[in-house]
């Protein structure tokens, strides 16, 4: 059985029928001279013999038996254009297309008898072949694909058979060796192959089209009109249309139906994480929709129904407010690897000024003081710390300039000069500034001594509990142990230069093995697997910051090289689902490894009814990415809206950081030609989101996000800032951002 896509060399003979009849008109036509003119991509074990033509008759004469062989030697060869695609067989060469009554070893007699019989005809005709013979056997090549893939098509959701057939299209091309066809196309200015994804058959016969019409001596001295040329309609399914116009509708329709309405002069629409600090404040869903967001992320991963329900709620409630229509995605945790949960730490924040080289104090720590339940401070402010207190008279008194004391966790003396006064809700915030280091909990006294009067009081609240962590360096043991406690507290199981945390997950205990590498946090820390037992697994850190880098609460654990066989949809993911398909718009599939994960999906999106849900499938594996094509055809089996995310950080760690950029781009352009949706996610303008300042390389990042659907931001400090310094990179080729930047001309004179 031949294996994976196969190449223009091993068309079978039901395709020169399919050629003949597209083109009813012509007689012998050589399509395919030396072999070595249009070969498969590299790599690949192609046919080790001479000349193929396809001989094409008219009415009158009969049609050649066999256009393209193989010799019986090699009929197990694997032509491998797409490696990844060989175990799902995607595009298996359809042996019951043959003559059922006809013995094998005479078909293969037969084949290599009609071959050296077309390789004489070859010889006579000449070798010299012409772009628009390359071309139509390309475009042959395109038709038997989608020919020998009838029945997975036709199994398809009717919403997406344009869509299917258009993909199967693209992935017949790029199977093929294609630079000489684009450097001839190119140097006549004619189309680029590379731009054609979306509507590859109809590009493809316009331009055999235009050849024809413009060259009719190319084709023995007959012209072929347009009515030869049925491109509007597919091989499979008779009521398809594959024109231009209507695949780029369809793209166009598919993006709106997962991701909604976009707002006008937009041109991409813009997702941003949320989570607790959306529920407790309804001005920061405000300020990100106002920015540009038009999409919200929850990650089922973190949180619980009830905290859930209350974002959901209050982007529901600025969205109709503001007018400004926005949609919800959810993303299922999946069966992803990451580290235990630790205890909390004590309920402690820390003031630190800001010190040089030398220790000295640059400036003081900038403090925001504000009533409990106001909200975050002013977006042009950006405190290093904020206490909520608790003392309506005390805030009331507080006026620029003056000092209140405190005394700290460890019974020093502190004080905040009060700076600045802002209105917020319910009352006024003030911004202060400490001189000194301290720490303050939850109960802390405030103290505000004004002249000839009793002092007022107010006590600090809702000091959220610090955040644990080990701190791993470059030779450090870490053991990672099963998780049968629920929380561990590491202070008491840590040693000098070992460490340990749990996980949660028993596939990692049974499936790794000594010397694979492994690594937490999206690859902040990487390190080598020295030992493992059923319950434990001993980790030595290669790979961290000179300082050391922390590792905390579930964060991912990745091994790139070990074969863990992960259950497609856990018990949880199950039971989220339920919810968000009560609550949101579209739901989130991660860590998809292969089809398997897809059919089990659709049995319970099927099950459930829920028929309307879209969904969205994050390709962050090696499995994932390898066989997108077969998952993309699977889940185009039910109706649902459909989409996909390239999560970046997941991805990169699997496949490896330096195929990361071509990862991304391969994963755009089956996506275009599938006219599904892509959502670009992990790490897009993350220093600004985090500091207030961007990099220049996430900046080109954040443009090249212009070819995907929609862009992803996580949660930070600068989160509002980031999304509407992202909304001006995506949208700046509308024709009011064109109008700011001038056209660069040539000046008239020289001064």
């Amino acid at each position: 059985m031949i294996k994976g896509a196969v190449s223009v060399c091993s068309v079978v003979d039901q395709t020169s029928f399919l050629y003949h009849a597209r083109f009813p008109d012509l007689t012998a036509v050589n399509l395919y001279g030396d072999s070595s003119s249009l070969p498969c991509k590299p790599g690949i074990k192609a046919p080790g013999y001479g000349n193929h033509i396809l001989l094409l008759q008219g009415q009158d004469k009969l049609t050649s038996r066999a256009a393209y062989s193989m010799p019986p030697e090699r009929e197990d060869a694997q032509l491998q254009c797409f490696p990844h695609f060989c175990d799902d067989q995607l595009f298996v060469f359809p042996e019951e297309d043959e003559n059922p009554m006809e013995p094998k070893k005479g078909r293969a007699a037969s084949r290599m008898q009609s071959s050296i019989h077309l390789q004489q005809i070859a010889e006579k005709q000449g070798n010299q072949v012409t772009i628009l013979d390359k071309l139509k056997t390309v475009h042959l090549h395109i038709l038997a694909m989608e020919q020998w893939n009838a029945s997975r098509l036709n199994m398809c959701h009717r919403n997406y058979s344009s869509s299917a057939i258009n993909l199967l299209h693209y992935l017949a091309l790029k199977s093929l060796d294609t630079e000489q066809i684009k450097e001839e196309l190119s140097s006549i200015g004619l189309m680029n192959l590379e731009t054609i994804n979306t509507n590859v058959l109809s590009s493809l016969v316009g331009c055999i089209e235009m050849l024809i019409n413009s060259r009719p001596e190319s084709l023995l001295g007959l012209k072929v009109s347009s009515e030869g040329f049925p491109v509007h309609q597919s091989l499979v399914n008779k009521n398809v249309d594959l024109g231009m116009t209507a695949m780029v509708k369809k793209a166009s329709s598919n993006r709106g139906i997962l991701l909604g309405k976009l707002p006008s002069q937009k041109m991409a629409y813009i997702m941003v994480t949320v989570g607790q600090e959306a529920a407790e404040n309804d001005t920061h869903i405000t300020d990100l929709v106002n920015s540009g967001a038009t999409i919200f992320r929850i990650n089922c991963a973190h949180g619980n129904p009830e905290l859930w329900s209350k974002i959901i709620a209050t982007v529901k409630r600025c969205s109709h407010i503001l007018e400004q229509p926005c949609r919800i995605l959810m993303d299922l945790a999946g069966p992803k690897l990451r580290t235990g949960r630790l205890k909390d730490g004590p309920c402690v924040v820390k003031i630190s000024p800001k010190r040089n080289a030398l220790g000295s104090i640059i400036r003081g720590a900038q403090v925001w003081l504000s009533p409990q339940g106001a909200g975050p401070p002013p977006s042009h402010l950006c405190p290093d710390v904020i206490l909520q207190v608790d003392g309506e008279e005390f805030l009331s008194k507080l006026e620029v300039d003056d000092s209140v004391r405190f005394t700290d966790t460890r019974g020093k003396q502190r004080s905040l000069q009060i700076l600045s006064k802002y209105p917020v809700f319910s009352g006024a915030g003030f911004m202060a500034e400490c001189s000194k280091t301290a720490y303050l909990e939850s109960g802390t006294a405030l103290y505000n001594k004004e002249k000839r009067k009793k002092s007022s009081v107010g006590f600090v609240v809702s000091v959220p509990p610090a955040e644990q962590f080990v701190r791993l360096r470059v030779g450090d043991l870490l053991i990672l142990s099963r998780d049968s406690s629920g929380e561990q507290d590491t202070s008491l199981c840590s040693a000098v230069g070992t460490h340990k945390m749990t996980c949660p997950c028993g596939y990692l205990f049974d499936s790794v093995k000594p010397g694979d590498p492994i690594a937490f946090d999206d690859g902040k820390i990487w390190g080598v697997i020295k030992g493992n037992s059923i319950s434990e697994v001993v980790v030595t850190i290669t790979h961290a910051d000179p300082k050391g880098t922390k590792l905390g609460s579930e964060k991912s654990i990745n091994i790139p090289q070990s074969d863990i066989r992960f259950e497609g949809l856990t018990s949880k993911d199950l039971m989220d689902l339920d919810f968000v398909a009560a609550h949101a718009d579209m739901v989130g599939i991660s860590f998809i490894r292969d089809v398997h994960d897809i059919v089990v999906l659709r049995q319970e999106l099927s099950k459930r009814k829920f028929s309307k849900l879209g969904v969205v499938l994050k390709i962050e594996t090696q499995g994932g990415f390898e066989k997108l094509p077969l998952l993309i055809l699977e889940a185009m089996k039910s109706g649902n809206p459909l989409g996909v995310t390239i999560a970046r950080g997941d991805l990169a760690v699997e496949c490896g950081w330096e195929k990361l950029a071509d990862i991304q781009e391969e994963i755009m352009s089956i996506c275009s030609a599938a006219h599904l949706p892509v959502v670009l996610a992990t790490q897009v303008l993350e220093s600004l989101v985090k500091t207030g300042v961007p990099t220049r390389a996430e900046i080109t990042d954040a443009a090249n996000g212009r070819r995907a659907s929609c862009v992803m931001l996580n949660k930070g400090k600068h989160i509002t800032e980031a999304v509407s310094t992202l909304d001006t990179i995506l949208n700046s080729q509308c024709t009011n951002a064109k109008a700011k930047l001038k056209p660069l001309m040539l000046i008239n004179r020289v001064d």
